[in-house]
Parts: C-alpha cells; sequence; structure tokens
C-alpha cells in the first residue's frame, strides 16, 4: 500500500462507487450481507470472487452486472477488511496507487475513503482491537524524510530510477555555468589511494572548468587519437587535470567533449554515458552472510541455492567491466571485489571454514569468510536465516575492519543481498559513508499471507518482526535499489509486488508502518540478471560444446533401466523432447505440465516429455509440499499412462552438465517449458535461451518480461492447461510442416538475450548505477542525513530490542577456535 494511496485521483473509486452499486442494489445488499455475516475479518480476492458468484449463480446475469465499472473496481480489489456494518476495500487501479473505500452495508450510498494509515488500523482490528484504538501507538514514517526527493508519477515509470534521476540532475545543472558548481564540486573530490583524479583546486569553479576543457579539447584536435596519455599529462596538469580522463589522446578527447556538453547543454543520456566513464568505482564489497557460500559443493544444502550462483557470475562481470574501465580510464589500478560472507567451523566438508578463498575465474576478487560470534565465542554450526539476526551487529563490526585493511581503506561500493545482507550493508554504508545498494532475491512477506498482521503467531518460527523491520530499514538506507524485473518491484495488473507490500503495513502491538518504502522513488532500478555465458551457449558452437558428458546425458535420458537417477522411459527417440527444470513444489507446477501433457492426445503423438525436479521416493524428502507433489507425479504417471512418454530426471547440480543438457534437448529440435504457477524472475529461462532452446514460459512474474510472446518464445497460462498444452502442440505441429518455424523462434530468443539479458549489459548497469547514485547521494546529502539519522534511532530504540528476542544458538566454541588466513594476494589470477 503505497503513499501515493493518499493522492486523490481524478477518477476516484470512493466518488464513483455509490452509483455502480446502486445500479445493481438488489445483488449488491445480498452480496454485502454475505460478507458480514461473519463478523470481523479479512476477506482475499479468491473468497470475494465466490461470495459474488454464490448471489448471483446465474454467469449471464453475473456478466451482465459486472460489465462496466463495478466489474472493473472488483477486479482491482486486492482484499477486504469487514467491521459491521461496514466492509473496506483495499483497491489497487494500477500498479503502485492504492485507494481504501469504505461501505456502509446497510446503505450503499455511504461509501467513504479512508487514507492508508485508518485502513491499518482496521486490520489491526481483526489481530489486536486495543491496540489499535491506543492513541500512542508507535507509526514509523520514513516518508516523511522524502519531501525534497523528486518521485516518479506514472506506473509505467517504476523500476526507471537511473533514468529518472538523470533527468532531474539534468535540469538541476541547467542554465547558468553556475548551476553546475555541485558537479565540479563532486568531481574535485574523486581521487585513489589519496591521489587526485579528473581535476585538482586549480579547476574549482565552473566557469573555469569550461574554459580549460576548451583549451584542452583545441590541444588535442590534431594529435592522433592513439597516442598514450602519459605524453600528454605534464600540460594537462599544468592545466588543473589529474588522470583518469582516457588511456589515449582519443579516449580523453571523447571524455572531455561529454562534460563539455554536460557543462553547456546537458542532456541525461549524455549524463549518463560521462558518469561511466567517471574514475569512481575501484574497490566493491557484496555482502551474503547466511548458508554455506562457496564455489562447489554447497548448492542443495540449507539456505543455499540461487543466490550464491547469481553473485559469482555478479563477481566475475562486475570484474571484467571494472578491468575494462580502469583501463580506458587510463588508470594503473586493479580493482577489488570482496564477497562478504560467514565462516563455518562445521563446514560440512566445504570450504565454508577457510577465511579467504579466491572466486574462480577472476584475478581479483575473493571470498571473505567472518565468524559469527557472541560474548561466549564463534558460533560453530550453521543456523537459518530466520535465526540470525542476534549476530548481525557484531558481524558487521568485525567485516568493516577486515575489509578496510584487506582493501587498504574504504570500499566504493557496497552490495547487499537478502535481508541479512542488506542490513549488515546498511550498518557498513552507514558507518563508513559508502554508497550503499541493496539486492531482496526474495522478500518473505510476500509468501505468507498476513504474515504481518499474524506476525506473533509466526515470530517463534520465523522471527518475521526481525525481518520485515530489517528489510524496512535496509530498503530506505540504500541509495539504490538493484531488481530483476518490474513484477519484482510493483507487479502485474492483478498482483501487488514485492516491494510494493512494503509500503505501509502494520505488526499490531509492535509498530504501524505507515510509510515504508515507496515504489514510486527514484531509487528502484532493473538490472536483469544473465546466464553464464561459458556453460549456457548456444547449442549450434558445436566447438565448445561439452561432449564428455553425452554418453552420460544419452544414458539420463533414454537409458530404459529405472534407477535412483531417472524412471520412465522414451519408447520413440524421434520425438522431440519438451523439458522442464526445477524445484518439486506447487508454484513451480511441475506435475501441472505433467497432467496438461497426460491429458492432450495431440501433443502426446509429437512430443515425448522429460521432467528434472526432485526425488522419486516420497520418504527421501523432508518437505511435506514435496512429497505430496512426488507422490502426485506417481499418480499422474499412472492416470494417463504415461511410460514410454515420460521420463522423470532426479533433481541435477551439475551446472555444467545441465548446461549441456539443454543443447541435447534443442539437438532434439524440443522446446523448454517453464510452467510456473508464479516466478519472480525465470534464471532458467534465460539459460535455455541461451542454448537457443524455444522457450514456453508463464505469463505469471518475471518470464513475461523477458519473452516477447510469439517472437522470441512463448506465454503459458499455468492457470489454463488446456490452452497452454495447446499452443505448445501447435508450434510442434507448425514445426513439422515448417522446420524453419523451430529456427526462427530458437534464433529470436537468442537475439532477446543478447540484447537484455547478458552478464556484460547487468554489470555495465549496476557500476553506472553505483556512479550515478554516488553524485545523487552529494546531491541530497542534507535530506540523507536527516534520514539515516531517523533509521539509527528506529534501529536503535526498536530493532534491536527485537532482536534480543531471537535466541542464541548454544554450541559455540572458545573465541581461539577460528584461526584466521594471512592476507589474500589478489595479483595473480586464481585457476580455472
Amino acid at each position: 500500500m503505497a503513499s501515493a494511496s493518499s493522492m486523490k485521483r481524478p477518477d476516484s473509486i470512493a466518488d464513483n462507487m455509490p452509483n455502480a452499486l446502486k445500479q445493481s442494489q438488489y445483488y449488491m445488499k445480498k452480496c454485502f450481507a454475505r460478507y458480514i455475516e461473519k463478523g470481523k475479518r479479512i476477506l482475499k480476492i479468491q473468497e470475494l470472487r465466490d461470495q459474488m458468484e454464490k448471489v448471483i449463480d446465474d454467469k449471464s446475469e453475473r456478466d451482465k452486472v459486472m460489465d462496466g465499472y463495478l466489474g472493473s473496481m472488483f477486479s482491482s480489489v486486492q482484499e477486504a477488511v469487514v467491521t459491521p456494518p461496514h466492509v473496506t476495500f483495499a483497491v489497487r487501479p494500477t500498479p503502485g496507487y492504492w485507494e481504501f473505500v469504505k461501505v456502509n452495508s446497510v446503505d450503499l450510498s455511504d461509501v467513504k475513503p479512508i487514507s492508508s494509515t485508518d485502513y491499518l488500523k482496521l486490520k489491526e482490528m481483526i489481530a489486536d482491537e486495543k491496540w489499535s484504538r491506543d492513541e500512542n501507538a508507535l507509526e514509523v514514517d520514513f516518508g516523511a524524510f522524502d519531501f525534497s526527493v523528486p518521485k516518479l508519477n506514472l506506473s509505467s515509470s517504476i523500476g526507471n530510477g537511473l533514468n529518472f534521476v538523470s533527468k532531474f540532475v539534468t535540469a538541476k545543472l541547467s542554465g547558468r555555468v553556475e548551476n553546475a558548481q555541485p558537479l565540479v564540486d563532486y568531481l574535485l573530490l574523486l581521487e585513489y589511494q589519496g591521489e587526485n583524479l579528473m581535476i585538482n583546486e586549480t579547476l574549482s569553479t565552473a566557469a573555469k572548468l569550461q574554459m580549460a576543457l576548451i583549451v584542452a579539447e583545441v590541444s588535442l584536435s590534431d594529435l592522433p587519437k592513439d597516442i598514450p596519455y602519459e605524453s600528454l599529462e605534464l600540460r594537462f596538469k599544468e592545466w588543473g587535470f589529474e588522470r583518469g580522463w582516457g588511456d589515449t589522446a582519443g579516449r580523453v578527447q571523447e571524455t572531455i567533449r561529454s562534460l563539455s556538453e554536460v557543462l553547456q547543454a546537458p542532456d541525461p543520456q549524455n549524463l549518463e554515458k560521462f558518469f561511466s566513464k567517471l574514475p569512481i568505482i575501484f574497490k566493491v564489497v557484496i555482502f551474503s552472510p547466511h548458508g554455506y557460500f562457496g564455489q562447489s559443493d554447497v548448492l542443495g544444502l540449507p539456505d543455499t541455492g540461487g543466490q550464491v550462483v547469481y553473485i559469482l557470475d555478479q563477481v566475475k562481470a562486475m570484474e571484467e567491466e571494472l578491468l575494462l574501465r580502469i583501463k580506458s580510464q587510463g588508470l594503473n589500478v586493479n580493482p577489488q571485489i570482496i564477497v562478504v560472507t560467514r565462516l563455518i567451523p562445521d563446514a560440512r566438508g566445504t570450504k565454508c571454514n577457510q577465511e579467504w578463498e579466491p572466486i574462480i575465474g577472476t584475478k581479483f576478487s575473493n571470498i571473505l569468510r567472518v565468524p559469527f560470534r557472541t560474548e561466549s565465542g564463534v558460533l560453530r554450526r550453521w543456523i537459518s536465516r530466520f535465526d540470525i539476526y542476534p549476530y548481525l551487529e557484531r558481524f558487521a563490526q568485525d567485516v568493516t575492519l577486515k575489509i578496510q585493511e584487506a582493501m587498504d581503506g574504504k570500499p566504493d561500493l557496497i552490495i547487499g543481498n537478502y535481508t541479512d545482507g542488506n542490513l549488515v550493508a546498511s550498518l557498513v554504508a552507514s558507518k563508513l559513508g559508502i554508497t550503499q545498494a541493496t539486492i531482496a532475491h526474495a522478500l518473505e512477506k510476500t509468501k505468507y499471507e498476513d504474515s504481518d498482521i499474524k506476525w506473533k503467531k509466526l515470530d517463534p518460527k520465523y522471527h518475521f518482526s526481525c525481518q520485515f523491520l530489517a528489510d524496512t530499514i535496509a530498503m530506505n538506507a540504500a541509495d539504490f535499489i538493484i531488481t530483476s524485473t518490474y513484477q519484482e518491484i510493483a507487479g502485474s495488473k492483478e498482483r501487488s509486488g514485492q516491494y510494493e507490500s512494503h509500503a505501509a503495513f502494520t505488526l499490531p502491538g509492535l509498530c504501524r508502518v505507515v510509510s515504508g518504502v515507496n515504489v514510486f522513488d527514484p531509487k528502484f532500478n532493473i538490472a536483469a540478471p544473465g546466464a553464464d555465458q561459458s556453460v549456457y551457449f548456444p547449442y549450434t558452437e558445436t566447438q565448445k560444446r561439452f561432449t564428455s558428458f553425452h554418453p552420460a546425458i544419452e544414458e539420463l535420458l533414454y537409458s530404459k533401466v529405472d534407477n535412483e537417477e531417472h524412471i520412465g522411459y522414451l519408447a520413440d527417440r524421434k520425438k522431440p523432447i519438451i523439458f522442464s527444470m526445477a524445484r518439486l513444489d506447487t508454484v513451480k507446477n511441475l506435475t501441472g505440465l505433467t497432467e496438461w501433457y497426460g491429458k492432450n492426445k495431440k501433443l502426446r503423438s509429437l512430443v515425448n516429455l522429460v521432467i528434472v525436479g526432485g526425488f522419486f521416493d516420497p520418504s527421501k524428502s523432508k518437505d511435506r509440499e514435496e512429497m505430496a507433489e512426488i507422490k502426485k507425479m506417481h499418480t499422474l504417471i499412472e492416470t494417463y499412462q504415461l511410460k514410454g512418454q515420460i521420463r522423470w530426471i532426479a533433481a541435477q547440480s551439475d551446472r555444467n552438465r545441465n548446461g549441456e543438457l539443454y543443447r541435447c534437448i534443442a539437438d532434439t529440435k524440443g522446446a523448454f517449458v517453464q510452467p510456473a504457477l508464479y516466478e519472480a524472475f525465470g534464471l532458467t529461462v534465460i539459460e535455455a535461451m541461451n542454448c537457443g532452446l524455444p522457450t514456453f514460459a508463464t505469463n505469471q512474474g518475471g518470464p513475461a518480461e523477458i519473452i516477447v510472446d510469439g517472437v522470441s518464445g512463448f506465454h503459458i497460462d499455468p492457470n489454463n492447461g488446456d490452452e497452454s498444452s495447446n499452443k505448445i502442440a501447435d508450434f510442434f505441429e507448425k514445426c513439422k510442416a515448417n522446420p524453419g518455424h523451430w529456427n526462427k523462434i530458437s534464433a529470436d530468443g537468442l537475439k532477446r538475450i543478447n540484447e537484455c539479458y547478458t552478464w556484460k549489459i547487468y554489470a555495465n548497469k549496476v557500476l553506472t548505477m553505483g556512479c550515478m547514485y554516488s553524485f545523487w547521494k552529494q546531491l541530497n546529502k542534507d535530506q540523507k542525513l536527516a534520514k539515516q539519522r531517523y533509521i539509527q534511532a528506529f534501529y536503535n530504540l526498536q530493532f534491536r530490542n527485537l532482536v534480543k528476542n531471537v535466541p542464541i544458538a548454544s554450541d559455540e566454541a572458545p573465541q581461539s577456535d577460528s584461526k584466521p588466513a594471512d592476507k589474500p594476494q589478489p595479483t595473480q589470477r586464481h585457476a580455472t
């Protein structure tokens, strides 16, 4: 529920609703009577619709009633709070905007708009009525300090923060030359290890800088572009210029022209381009404390999965981009990236008890592991991400010392990951005064229905009070927020986004967050990750293919023997294969895909089905949901008699073999299907498309943004299996008649990936954000400082007390048991 909810829209629902209810008064009276008959409660979308269907059981009549404004309003309702005789609706007409409308069920003409704060109080009455009426209940308002920061207005602009900031800064620098003084002051701050970069005090005003740029450009105009900067350095230094403009005369001239344009006639694109050239970022620290963070033998261990893969790929791409940038800036500097995680003495055969570990495939990047400590000593064993909070403050203090020692100073950019990493990043960035980014990966609040209202019930197991407030603290402390998709921030027309759920929420008995994070804040940005293109590359690149895996993959796909790795068999090897790989849980919907296939005779005649996920024996799983899905899968295979047409392969963790498996499926002219009920991003979609495999993916979540339907792949509706399976069958029927159709979708999928979804694109975006938001932070330093003090007060007075409720693990060893390794020497290339 965004702060934008309090803005009165021209098409206000509260203004239009009385007439709409009046037009169907007979049915609406009966419907509202059903809503209130069970007393105080929260009604979700489905129950609101179910009650409507029971009241108007004739479909044609119901369609007639819902055709028009009333139907439009009800389709935008997210939930309702019943406090008889009133029903209060939370309506979301468009992403990011909310209205709260209170309707009197006795008199349907009595319709009033209410604020988001009053709506929260109504929700609180369901859980803790006494506290909801307490005039002194703690209200938390992070938005109170954002009045001076401009906001986006359009839902379609959410996530385009960098572009918005560039436009705003451009407007601020435009006009008289004196308006550019903040930029000059910022350039004067640039340095590395005490050495000035770009300009010195000789060029202390915008007018002086502008004149010096003219002189410098004239001097460069007749020089060959490949002359090294060293040949120019003495003359440039006399004019007030320092190193950092470029490594050759040509690059120096480009940077000078770019800055001259910014000073004379700034435009947003050129401003971004200029900042991407500046020597601002050399040292990056990335936080990911929870789980087992390592490069081998860790995936599948508790709390250890895609986030580890994401960060390792991120680091490689960022180091490559930093090396390119630093070289083009003409600097003889090595970048440093440190991934900070937890050292776990009881490492279960992994390297998680090793303090320093070079990151494979990089020259200057390392993992630094720091143990969790309490007054009793070092925590030896793994603990759940939900129980991690008592250790984070001390961890942040220990880490701050370690990274400054390792980097011989402060980092230039700090990036947090998930709740714990983001909170630690906030603490360290605040202490050191560093530009900070956060990446949520997954916000738990959206996974558990009413987890804010029911926090007291869930807290003993999950400590959601700590988690939700830690997330909100980190979001507000961050200078910019990195997301993978628009839907992650603001959802879709039907479903609110992960971040949107933190706009306003309540923890009854604890605090009421009347303004958490605003999705229209320009700190939100979309930078989609890619897949490791050394592993996931097109099936046509035969020289690169991992042919050593072919015998194992042949056995994996086609052996008719059931064993612990695969069951079922494919009787007709000439058929293409449709393939899916995911966790075996309800949301990933692998059993749904199997059922679609089983029901669709045409699809079964055209293709075989291969499913990769889970175990075959439910007793091997410790997850009740997975156990149920395993049993369901066996039942579907028997019910639809799929033997001979399905191969079920147990979960696979070898990335290299999985990459070749995608390509072997492409060899059969098959397709990848991602049928999830909801998918936040869709990394397997990126992997499959990278390998040239035509892809069908859910229209619920990130894949809907990755794929252009009918061009670079296909959207499927996970809630309409018949339609989805027919869409897949139609594709293969068309390919049978015209083999070129398969090739075209394959090629266009690859084109889409290379244009939008690579780690190179990601690294360029994120580092440009780091540069631009570093300046944005300087421009808004007074507002930033005021908000930081509010955050610190909330952290110290509220959050730290909550953390005391989280039990401390008992298996600690003396502090001396942890023996630190030597500081790494990041000058040699790490082995690949």
